[in-house]
């Protein structure tokens, strides 16, 4: 296996804002493709070489480390990827570093890991403890201005992994501010999973760099961690876990299935928002290494009304695969020969890499599992959609992003056909198709155009952590007004199915309206939106009577929907004028229950109400000031 570093990219001079997304083959055809299936693709030019030790094919850039390996030879390899991703936003470089059973680092030599861009750190055991890192895994703010000096933040500090691992805390050579705390200074995008966590305080705030410090969002699943500083994180949703102690609250924090999360009975003050247990859940598949060194993938079964972790008593309950059932494509790799071996009854690996897709990834077999490691990257080629899923059981998509090109796609990801459609076999509530870590970028890289991002058709889906975002800014280094008409992105999310479950839905910045779900029976566990920032005029922001989009729109026919812990924040710098008449818009009915919502003005633009004329503005009166609705409708 060869492990591969490209060179850098280059970090756009701006300061930021606020925070700157088959049919079956014939038994002719299978036997004409075996030797295509089998076929080794050119590698790709190389900058680094890294040593592999003798693992498996699993691509390009990725490196696994065994315990038996100098921590200075681990520690130099992280290091040097760390030193190329760090501030490389817009790059096209994907790595995944994975652990072998054992520890890494001692008491007195502490393996230090920090985490850059695209880069993911999972351990490969058949549990959290089978892998401890005795140090620390680490994001720290990124220092903007003055030479890496000041204007320190982590708004930007987007798309990268931890999981499957046990940190002890050991800060042993660091100075005294970082001694005592893993750091996880993060934004939207990055996902903790399967984590243990002793030995100190996990903080999600970098508090020793200079200010401002903000931190805008992030995800936390299944991980038994001490106690947490949540500083100057605006949202975040922590699911299914165990916590010592939670401290402070800014916007919008919400719990879902958590054991020793904070009481939500004096909301907004503070802003915490609690369930005893999350309605739909299912933990994203993972890479292990069985007792014999064979490489499997374990894959969760699904579960309702749970908390806690799926491995405090036994192993998580589910289902396992051998490597040998996955096709285990590269980027080099074209769709043909993908869908070629989705159709031969294989699941799909995709290895870290941007993958040109100019027609779409077919999933049409239940539980069909898409499993990316290391961020791996679909980009749309000549209005492709790059994935699509039929309307069947049990189908997993995990650990992709989704990109759109240059071109116009009608969706970049589309779950089952038009609503309605009832092919065979239908999705079952016992077994959803599932999205987990799967995020979309409209924009940023490059120029992006689709007309909606994420397309939710089938019925019992969930919806497992995603961003969905329009860019905000990007290396495209445009005006406001010039991207508001280059990259198109009219609609983030349409969810169309019913009975479907999201946990941390994070929509951003798209043209219309940022998630519009026209699904009965939905339910949605946080979410987060930010309207766009660069409409020109608020006639370009306006439909018929009504100025603006809500964030977050439900059906007029819906019946039935609940939505935990909600925030639309606005901040039209493009034209600090425009309005929005409303954060929130719900048909009024008894069954459409929105819990703990709330818009802020992050100093440009007005939202006039919270929901249907109720609650508001949010304008530069209270800027900074989230304007709360704890129940609607009102009890």
């Amino acid at each position: 296996m060869t492990t591969r570093l490209f060179g850098g990219g280059r970090l756009p001079r701006r300061r930021p804002s606020r925070r700157h997304l088959v049919r079956i083959a014939t038994v002719g055809l299978a036997l004409a493709t075996v030797g295509l299936l089998a076929g080794t693709a050119n590698a790709e030019p190389t900058h680094h070489q890294w040593p592999t030790h003798g693992e498996p094919t699993l691509g390009a850039n990725v490196t696994v480390f065994d315990p038996g390996m100098p921590v200075d030879e681990i520690q130099a390899t992280l290091d040097a990827a760390y030193a190329e991703q760090v501030d490389n936003e817009m790059g096209t470089q994907r790595y995944a570093f994975l652990f072998k059973p054992g520890t890494y680092g001692t008491d007195e030599h502490p393996l230090q890991v920090k985490v850059g861009y695209y880069t993911e750190i999972s351990g490969l055991g058949a549990e959290p403890t089978d892998v401890v890192i005795n140090g620390k895994v680490e994001v720290y703010n990124r220092c903007l201005e003055d030479n890496g000096t000041s204007n320190c933040l982590a708004l930007v500090n987007f798309w990268r992994t931890v999981s499957n691992l046990s940190i002890h805390i050991n800060g042993a050579g660091q100075d005294g501010c970082r001694a005592g705390a893993n750091f996880w200074a993060v934004s939207q995008a990055v996902s903790v999973r399967r984590l243990n966590v002793s030995g100190g305080t996990f903080s999600l705030m970098d508090y020793c760099t200079a200010g401002p410090q903000y931190a805008s969002g992030g995800f936390i699943a299944d991980s038994n961690l001490p106690d947490v500083v949540n500083g100057s994180q605006q949202q975040w949703l922590t699911r299914n876990s165990k916590v010592a102690g939670w401290s402070n609250a800014v916007w919008n924090q919400v719990f879902a299935g958590v054991q020793g999360a904070p009481d939500d009975a004096d909301f907004p003050d503070p802003p915490y928002t609690t369930l005893d247990a999350t309605p739909v859940s299912r933990e994203k598949p993972y890479l292990f290494v069985d007792g014999h060194g064979k490489y499997q993938v374990r894959v969760p079964s699904a579960h309702r009304n749970t908390s806690g972790t799926s491995w405090a008593d036994d192993t998580t309950q589910g289902r396992t695969l051998p490597l040998s059932s996955f096709f285990v494509a590269k980027p080099s790799d074209s769709v043909r020969k993908i869908n070629l071996a989705l159709a031969l009854g294989k699941n799909l690996l995709l290895t870290p890499g941007v993958y040109d897709i100019d027609r779409s990834i077919d999933v049409r077999r239940p539980n069909t599992v898409v499993l990316g490691i290391g961020h791996a990257t679909l980009t749309a080629v000549n209005g492709a959609t790059p994935l699509a899923v039929a309307d069947v059981p049990g189908a997993v998509i995990a650990g992709v992003t989704i990109d759109a090109g240059t071109k116009k796609s009608d969706t970049l990801l589309r779950v089952g056909r038009e609503h309605g459609y009832h092919g065979w076999p239908l999705s079952t509530p016992s077994n959803p198709t599932t999205l987990s870590d799967v995020y979309f970028r409209v924009g940023g890289p490059h120029v992006g155009k689709t007309e909606t991002a994420l397309e939710v058709n089938s019925d019992n889906v969930l919806i497992d952590h995603t961003w969905v975002w329009r860019a905000d800014h990007g290396v495209e280094n445009f005006t406001d007004t010039q991207r508001w008409n280059t990259n198109i992105g009219r609609y983030g999310a349409v969810i169309n199915g019913d009975n479907v479950t999201a946990t941390g839905l994070f929509v951003e910045h798209f043209q219309r309206y940022n998630t519009v779900w026209n699904g009965d029976k939905g339910t949605t566990v946080l979410y987060q939106n930010e309207l766009p920032y660069d409409p020109p005029t608020q006639a370009d922001w306006q439909h018929g009577d009504v100025q603006g989009y809500a964030g977050y729109k439900v059906g007029d026919k819906v019946r039935k929907h609940d939505l935990y812990g909600g925030g639309v924040y606005v901040f039209n710098q493009n034209n600090p004028d425009i309005h929005t008449d409303n954060g929130f818009e719900v048909p009024q009915r008894p069954g459409v229950q929105l819990h703990h919502i709330m818009t802020v003005n992050l100093s440009a633009g007005t939202i006039d109400h919270v929901v249907n004329g109720v609650g508001g503005p949010a304008d530069n009166s209270n800027t900074g000031q989230p304007v709360f609705v704890n129940q609607y409708p009102s009890p």
